[in-house]
């Protein structure tokens, strides 16, 4: 026999402490399988890692360590064992059978046994274990598949909605890169929320990516705004700024018109959240509804964060991009009026990873950066 054909051949481990059994057992097996006589069961937990059998015939009535003892030892050891376990005794009660299979073997065969019957079973459980392997190795690659095609799936969602809500904003002048900007911001908030053990209840109950997944469409409502409204270089009138408010309600109203149109409502309900609550300040100075506080789900008070920050250091009609510094100093104004002093708090221990974000966008067209850094 080739060595090629020895490699392949299935392991047993013999367990038995007499040299009798052993003998015969091996000399039972030797053709088909690998046989590896152990004299007890402390040399079987000694050796299985050399060893590695793909079945174990293991003895019960054994000095020291009875057969019970060393399968719970091997449960212990390997992760509960998915090597099959076959216990050879010359027990005829049926609670011992019970009290072996209970312990996780695959069979119970009684001493005196016949060849054929012995062999007849070893190939059976050999069978169902490598099925077992077979299968594990399957699902343990359809989840991986799985698992691929959910992050492609998202990644083309991300993309389209950042494309979407880019085309919305550039209506008011609004420069590429504000969605992604915004997106990260809110991450890198909730990631240090995290770190910091707070408001963690609450964000343990959301779905993560679809929270960022659903933060570009945040001011998906000023596609129901003119453009002469959006882009107004001066100062808006009183009856302007109402007029430019109404988007938070055109938002909602336009992701809940989406939302009975499709089965699947998870991203719409953290866009609608998002869209129509961050806009509210945390004094209840806000719109559109003047909530205040907790009231403003904490989604609305991430973006509403996020938002003001990158608003303040862009160029719009309106205004030139303030610096880095002058930003920081505002937002640190707006604690515990127009922010959650909580969120404050994170953004000063975040805010050299905004400033690292934003530098990371090409904004060659529209921002000096060594301006903005001053």
């Amino acid at each position: 026999m080739n060595t090629k054909t020895i490699k392949k051949r299935k392991r047993i481990a013999l367990v038995d402490d007499n040299m009798t059994s052993l003998a015969i057992g091996r000399n039972m097996l030797k053709e088909l399988y690998e046989v590896y006589p152990v004299q007890s069961g402390g040399q079987l937990l000694e050796k299985m890692e050399m060893m590695r059998p793909d079945l174990i015939l293991l003895d019960i009535e054994m000095p020291d360590m009875n057969g019970y003892e060393t399968l719970r030892r091997l449960k212990e050891r390997y992760d509960l064992l998915s090597t099959p376990v076959i216990f050879l005794t010359a027990k005829t009660d049926m609670r011992s059978e019970i009290e072996g299979l209970g312990l996780g073997a695959v069979d119970y065969i009684v001493k005196p046994f016949s060849a054929p019957l012995l062999m007849k079973r070893i190939e059976t459980h050999m069978l169902v274990a490598e099925q077992g392997k077979q299968l594990k190795c399957y699902n343990g690659n359809l989840q991986e598949e799985v698992r691929l095609k959910t992050e492609r799936v998202f990644s083309l969602q991300n993309a389209m909605l950042v494309t979407v809500s880019e085309m919305i904003e550039s209506r008011d002048s609004v420069t590429g890169g504000h969605i992604e900007r915004t997106q990260n911001f809110m991450r890198l908030l909730i990631e240090d929320l995290i770190a910091n053990d707070v408001y963690t209840e609450l964000i343990r109950e959301w779905d993560l990516d679809l929270v960022l997944l659903s933060a570009p469409l945040h001011d998906t409502g000023k596609i129901s705004i003119s453009d002469a409204l959006l882009n107004k270089p001066g100062k808006l009138t009183r009856d302007e700024f109402k007029i430019m408010q109404k988007h938070v309600e055109y938002g909602v109203r336009i992701l809940e018109k989406v939302e009975r149109s499709t089965c699947e409502s998870s991203l719409l309900k953290y866009a609608k959240t998002i869209a129509g609550t961050h806009h509210e300040k945390w004094d209840g100075s806000g719109y559109p509804n003047g909530l205040k506080g907790k009231e403003i789900p904490l989604e609305g008070r991430l973006m509403a964060v996020a938002d003001v920050y990158d608003a303040l250091i862009s160029i719009r009609p309106y205004k030139e991009a303030l610096s880095f510094g002058d930003a920081r100093r505002i937002m640190l104004e707006g604690k515990g009026s127009h922010f959650d002093p909580a969120l404050i708090d994170s953004f000063t221990r975040v805010e050299r990873l905004f400033i690292k974000v934003a530098q990371e966008y090409d904004w060659a067209s529209s921002y000096d950066c060594e301006r903005l850094a001053s």
